[in-house]
């Protein structure tokens, strides 16, 4: 392939797809595994070491090296060097709050049809997991509106997002605020194609997803208990614009593999969270009731302190580790990564 023909690859690969290609360069994220499986990350720098009570890596011995080397430290231990995976990246990456889990994620991404070049609306942001994989599955033809009300919460999504894609995604907006006022702002009705709720209270943004969500378009929630999946979808319900709301969890186990020794392993990821999904009718139609037994729907008052954050096991995160993570989300070597990428492949020739 000639040079031409490698600079119209590189303009037309997806934002960030250029990070994850080629040598390892400075200012990028590696793992580190050594032969235990233990993992580290790192971000590479010229003239940095990896530390352990086992001997140090200088990190200039793997800058330059194609991913999936082995190296050795300065006291005999080898370790494979990889970039990390995007579920590596979320469960190492510095937070506020609480991230929801690659397995959530994944499931979000197929459920709700997340596709190639559409208009998502999001809340809350979090510590931006959830939208890392938005932004890969629209792609950037399509478009991705985050809300978050807290702005600490939002300088942490942005410095990961951004470390992550190498820059800011062209398709990425975050404005602060409560989704239900907000998105009815900057949201034309009709114009989403998909609305992502990861919050405390989602049927309170009931009206609000049904004038800017598109006819046939899906609402999916992310909620922690029984109490908030059930209010949630009886407000859909008594909504009368959405199909029956379809509510499911997901759960994780791995397995030991060694020899004849297979077996499920002692630990798995179980519960994590509910997602609950529904579609959007056509204006002016009604959404068929199915038929069942008559259930309570009333909500007592200790059904209504059941979903408040202390009843939901959130922990008050402190202004100093929120601080904290907002600046280990956009440190300088991390915002530089792309700045020092591009400067190895001058100086190298490195496609």
């Amino acid at each position: 392939m000639n040079s031409d023909n490698q600079e119209q690859d590189t303009a037309a690969a997806p934002h960030g797809a250029e990070i994850r290609r080629g040598p390892l360069r400075p200012g990028e994220r590696v793992q580190l595994t050594d032969e235990k499986g233990r993992r580290n990350t790192i971000t590479l720098t010229e003239g940095g070491a990896f530390h352990t009570h086992r001997g140090y890596l200088q990190h200039d011995s793997v800058i330059g090296l194609p991913e999936g080397s082995v190296v050795t430290n300065t006291a005999g231990h080898q370790y494979q060097i990889l970039r990390p995976l995007l579920s590596d990246f979320v469960l190492s990456m510095p937070r506020g709050a609480a991230v929801v889990y690659p397995k959530d994620a994944a499931q979000i991404v197929t459920m709700a049809d997340i596709y190639p070049g559409a208009r998502v609306v999001e809340a809350g942001v979090g510590s931006g997991a959830l939208s890392i994989s938005l932004l890969r599955a629209v792609g950037d033809q399509g478009s991705l509106h985050s809300y978050e009300r807290r702005e600490e919460f939002a300088q942490i999504a942005r410095g990961n997002v951004e470390t992550f894609f190498g820059g800011p995604h062209p398709a990425w907006d975050i404005s602060l605020g409560d989704f239900q006022d907000e998105v009815v702002k900057t949201q034309a009705p009709g114009s989403v194609d998909r609305v992502v709720l990861d919050m405390l209270a989602p049927w309170e943004c009931t009206d609000a997803v049904a004038t800017v969500l598109a006819p046939g378009g899906v609402w999916i929630s992310y909620v922690a208990t029984v109490t908030q999946l059930s209010r949630t979808a009886e407000a859909i319900r008594a909504d009368g614009r959405f199909t029956e709301p379809d509510g499911w969890e997901s759960m994780v186990r791995g397995w030991h593999l060694e020899g004849l020794a297979v077996r499920p392993d002692h630990r798995m990821v179980a519960h994590t969270g509910f997602l609950l999904t529904a579609r959007r009718l056509a204006e002016g139609a009604t959404g068929l009731v199915a038929k069942r037994r008559a259930s309570k729907t009333n909500f007592s008052e200790e059904d209504m302190n059941a979903w408040t954050p202390a009843a939901v096991g959130e922990r008050e995160v402190s202004a100093h580790k929120l601080r904290r993570a907002a600046r280990d989300a956009s440190s300088t070597v991390q915002r530089g990564a792309l700045e020092s990428a591009e400067k190895f492949q001058q100086e190298s020739g490195t496609p």
